[in-house]
């Protein structure tokens, strides 16, 4: 496919607002899980946790839109100069000429769960009486509000892979011409349905999550906002492909042959027009649950040989879930900036069912080509492919 430049991005994690926060902590391998503080029914668990959330105050226009998702959604989208660089796209473009894409697993859940546990009678308290934030678009319409686009609007709901479909979402519409750049990117926050729906699936770690180590025992959940712009031409590295899969093998467990993993790999690294072997570092999905972490290793040993780098950066952030996708491009675009490829944190002992490309230590290498995986639920997969931009 045509490269699509990728001109400005930002993310804002547990680690703190913005990408020097998320870069400072890799390079001091210092994680941002906490013990879970998040509920007075706290499990014990360990999460990433955005700071300073409560005290975000939305510009009055957008006070229908208050919750808690939509204030990360506007914190990190102060950071890195984001904003002003959204304004200058309508400025270039015109506003119907920029899509936003955005992709969230809970959207406004959080704000659901507390208006039915406030139930005045059989209806929600004044306060939460507002039906925007009831519904699975919630933050594609604050966005929409919040930046003043006016292009196609589109909210990714498909779990774990939601912010990583968006490029590829993205890079359809521009490449099809109806639209002349896209700001995308992911929103989720912490709720009670996530800890709690996690934590009845057997998935949650009561330590922090220990990523393709011997005794990972589960996830540590996290919160996050990230977004990036992406134009036909431009200053930045690009997105130079993307793969896309639905094994649909199981709710909650992968294809035990990693089928849709190894199938959208593949696939992205082919509408790339390269090798396997042309990859320098692939950011992978790495949960830290025994069953993923030993099928996403076998289905990328299997494709790639012993000189890739690959490694899990969950135990910097937590798993942030629909957001997930977009931190993690973030992470794997740092690579080929910094040359500085994130090692997983935690694992003291790797896995030896995990394959030799699973990076401990923070190393040092060249990277042209970075890759991330994002697999969700159902099988639903998503793998991308970022390349530095050309030479002069």
């Amino acid at each position: 496919m045509p490269p699509l430049a990728i001109t400005a991005r930002t993310a804002t994690t547990a680690c703190g607002p913005g990408l020097a926060a998320l870069s400072a902590a890799v390079a001091a391998r210092r994680s941002g899980l906490r013990r879970n503080d998040f509920s007075a029914t706290a499990l014990e668990t360990w999460i990433g946790r955005v700071d300073g959330l409560e005290s975000v105050e939305l510009p009055e226009h957008l006070f229908g839109w208050d919750c808690r998702n939509n204030r990360l959604a506007w914190f990190a989208l102060q950071q890195d100069g984001l904003a002003d660089k959204v304004a200058a796209l309508i400025e270039r473009y015109g506003a119907a000429r920029v899509a936003l894409i955005i992709g969230t697993s809970t959207s406004s859940i959080g704000a659901s769960e507390e208006a039915y546990a406030r139930l005045d009678g059989d209806r929600f308290p004044a306060d939460l009486d507002r039906p925007i934030i009831h519904t699975p678009h919630s933050l594609g319409s604050f966005l929409a509000a919040a930046t003043g686009l006016r292009g196609p609007c589109v909210t990714v709901a498909t779990a774990c892979s939601s912010s990583a479909k968006v490029f590829a979402q993205a890079a359809r519409l521009i490449h099809a011409g109806v639209v002349d750049a896209a700001l995308v990117g992911g929103v989720d926050t912490l709720c009670g349905s996530v800890l709690f729906g996690f934590n009845a699936l057997g998935l949650v770690s009561s330590e922090q999550c220990r990523p393709f180590d011997v005794a990972r025992r589960g996830l540590s959940l996290g919160e996050a906002g990230g977004y990036a712009i992406l134009e036909r031409e431009g200053a930045g590295p690009r997105l130079l492909g993307y793969g896309e899969s639905s094994d649909a093998h199981h709710m909650s467990s992968p294809h035990p042959d990693g089928l849709g993993a190894r199938l959208c790999m593949q696939a992205a690294i082919t509408r790339a027009g390269l090798a396997p072997e042309q990859v320098d570092y692939l950011n992978l999905h790495g949960t830290a649950t025994p069953i993923n972490d030993q099928i996403e290793a076998g289905a990328v040993a299997r494709l790639f040989g012993e000189h890739l780098r690959a490694s899990s950066t969950k135990a910097y952030t937590g798993h942030t879930l629909g957001a997930a996708g977009i931190v993690e491009s973030l992470l794997a675009l740092s690579t080929i900036d910094s040359g500085l490829l994130p090692g997983t944190l935690n694992c003291d002992a790797p896995d030896p069912a995990c394959g030799p490309q699973i990076l401990r230590e923070n190393t040092r290498a060249e990277v042209r080509i970075a890759m991330n995986n994002s697999f969700g639920f159902g099988g639903n997969n998503c793998s991308l492919v970022f390349g530095a931009e050309a030479r002069a």
